[in-house]
């Protein structure tokens, strides 16, 4: 048997709670979108299933799930004490407390648990607060959409790279045109192939590539070199023996890298220290002064105490391409990012090695 109070009028967690109480037999309940989901009627996300469950339960008391519930849990998630969240929501603090109350008894569920690291959202819980910044975002969108017509770019665009291009180039080209496009959307993958273009589970890449394939569509951005790179106290020793100093090299992963091709070509009595399976993995080794490494020149850029060690690798520079597939370039949101992306990357790689 679960317990739970009736709603007031309104649907509002916030009106003052109603003195009766009702009795609702919860393993009576049957939920038909179960077998609808079996047959594939439905599909649904993780959080949208958790959340359409506690709805359903609900659904005998007439209980509806309001903005303002979604408003209230989303503030509690975010700030984990009721104080913060009554900053939020610039009201005190007991009304917090009484709304949370007051909603978790409608839904005849818990939504938090209280311990020393503040208010811990349970599924439930995390799930409406993620309805909750999708309907924030979507308000912001509207928003822009008003004040810009249809001049307003929207949409969701996939976007994958390496990690070390990630890092080093393309957040702070991000962090310089986004907050401008408050209606775009970007899902960022870290990825050391083209498969995903081909399988169409993205829809742009940014690629250190001399050969980028045939199918796609883009633009060259320009050509980074590799340079050996260290802290300083490895310059004399590299020198003298290469041999002599900790290396850190890509795995097996990656039997193609332009380092690995160098390294086997130019310095093969090097043994490496330490393999690694992506070269943010290898950059950040060689920051933390465990060995040398052949990295990119504006990784190296990037990495306080690291000195580059030597001149350009021969026969390692290797162009940076920004690629899409041929059925997306004419869509607004993806010409847009090539827009914005392809000056601010120029400007990263700076002049073309030599």
């Amino acid at each position: 048997m679960g317990r739970c109070r009736p709603s007031w009028q309104g649907n509002s967690v916030f009106a003052p709670l109603a003195p009766e109480s009702v009795y609702v037999d919860t393993l009576s309940l049957t939920i038909p979108w179960f077998d609808l989901r079996s047959q594939g009627h439905y599909k649904c996300s993780p959080t949208q299933w958790t959340l359409a469950f506690w709805q359903a339960k609900c659904a005998p008391m007439q209980y509806e799930i309001t903005h303002h519930d979604l408003t209230l849990v989303l503030a509690l998630v975010r700030g984990r004490s009721l104080a913060k969240a009554a900053q939020q929501l610039k009201v005190d603090i007991s009304t917090v407390f009484r709304a949370i109350r007051r909603l978790e008894a409608a839904l005849g569920t818990a939504l938090f648990e209280k311990t020393r690291r503040g208010y811990l959202p349970n599924d439930v819980a995390q799930a409406m607060a993620e309805q909750a910044e999708r309907a924030e975002q979507a308000l912001s969108a509207a928003r822009v959409a008003l004040q810009q017509g249809e001049q307003v770019v929207s949409g969701t665009v996939r976007l994958t790279c390496t990690d070390a291009v990630l890092h080093s180039l393309l957040l702070p080209a991000l962090a310089r045109f986004m907050p401008a496009y408050p209606a775009l959307t970007l899902e960022l993958a870290t990825s050391n192939s083209f498969a995903n273009l081909s399988r169409r589970d993205a829809d742009i890449a940014l690629r250190l590539t001399n050969a980028p394939p045939e199918h796609l569509v883009g633009r060259r951005l320009g050509s980074a070199a590799y340079v050996i790179c260290g802290q300083a106290r490895y310059r004399q020793a590299l020198t003298e023996d290469p041999t002599s100093v900790p290396w850190v090299t890509p795995d097996d992963s990656m039997p193609e890298h332009a380092t690995v091709t160098w390294r086997e070509q130019q310095a093969p009595g090097v043994v490496p220290r330490y393999r690694c399976s992506s070269m943010s993995a290898v950059s950040q080794l060689v920051g933390a002064g465990l060995g040398v490494a052949a990295l990119t020149d504006f990784t190296a850029r990037d990495l306080p105490g690291v000195e580059a060690l030597s001149e350009p690798l021969p026969g390692c520079n290797t162009e940076l391409w920004l690629l899409t597939r041929p059925d997306c370039r004419a869509l607004r949101s993806v010409q847009t990012l090539f827009d914005e992306l392809t000056p601010l990357l120029r400007d990263s790689l700076g002049p073309a090695p030599g």
